[in-house]
């Protein structure tokens, strides 16, 4: 690393492949990259606690988890095998459902029988059975034509997406469950970390955490400027009971193979973090 003023970004997937940065990083061909919870947890499984329904209740508490001490032996192990140190957490808004049926929704009883769509994995059919619906796997690009003809009933997708991909165009409510509060990590190679001065490593972290809250909080006055815009579309959009939710989906998952793999008593501390 030549200094802070070489700099020098490659976006789209120009220089690596997205998931392929940590291996990059771990060779010493990167030095930095954006990772998520889900590539981690291809290399570390108990980094999975981190994908799961309602384990973040919003972009505080997941700013707040991030900094707790309980996640020290998460970011060492990364540290530790791959060489790869974790500086931030980056907030990517929150999924919420975006239904074309009429009726309310209250509790995970209420989407019984409720066609959801979900990306067509594994890992996310599971939290659409969570929340009490009927998962059904289809392509992001057919969303909007199953929505339309009523193959599907509804999607999941922060508010943002529901506006840019016209979902509102198609559907008659939102349903503000916050069911995975989303997110990225912002990673650096350790061996550069290693090499800089506690002053270097000091204005690094600070540009990270600034970056982090300055992205979190546009992303946070966007959502907020949407449920107005969805309400001027003629779109219902409240919020249900979420300790309803919360308590079906943390117990699912809590009873499911990933669970297995997860530190004891792990969700408890998260739960319990202010």
């Amino acid at each position: 690393m030549a200094g802070f003023a070489s700099y020098e970004p490659h976006y789209n997937g120009t220089l690596f492949k997205q998931a392929t940065e940590l291996e990059a990083i771990a060779r010493g061909n990167l030095e930095m990259a954006i990772t998520s919870a889900q590539e981690l947890a291809s290399f570390f499984p108990e980094f999975s606690v981190f994908t799961a329904g309602y384990l973040h209740r919003d972009a505080a508490h997941q700013v707040a988890v991030f900094n707790d001490p309980l996640m020290d032996p998460f970011k060492q192990k990364v540290e530790d095998e791959l060489g790869v140190r974790l500086l931030t957490v980056m907030y990517l808004g929150r999924r919420q459902l975006n239904l074309r049926t009429e009726g309310e929704v209250r509790t995970p009883a209420d989407l019984a029988g409720i066609k959801l769509r979900m990306p067509p994995t594994d890992a996310w059919q599971f939290p659409g059975r969570a929340l009490g619906a009927n998962p059904v796997p289809v392509a992001f690009g057919e969303i909007y034509t199953a929505l339309r003809t009523g193959a599907i009933d509804g999607q999941d997708n922060p508010l943002p997406t529901v506006k840019d991909a016209k979902f509102f165009e198609v559907t008659r409510q939102v349903v503000l469950t916050s069911h995975l509060v989303d997110l990225n990590y912002l990673a650096i190679s350790k061996k550069v970390w290693d090499a800089m001065t506690p002053d270097q490593q000091a204005a690094t972290q600070a540009a990270a955490d600034a970056a982090a809250e300055i992205a979190r909080q546009r992303q946070l006055g966007l959502e907020a400027e949407l449920v107005q815009f969805l309400k001027d579309q003629g779109l219902k959009v409240y919020e249900p009971d979420l300790a309803a939710f919360r308590a079906k989906v943390q117990a699912d998952y809590l009873a499911s193979d990933y669970a297995k793999v997860w530190p004891e008593g792990i969700v408890d501390r998260i739960n319990a973090v202010q």
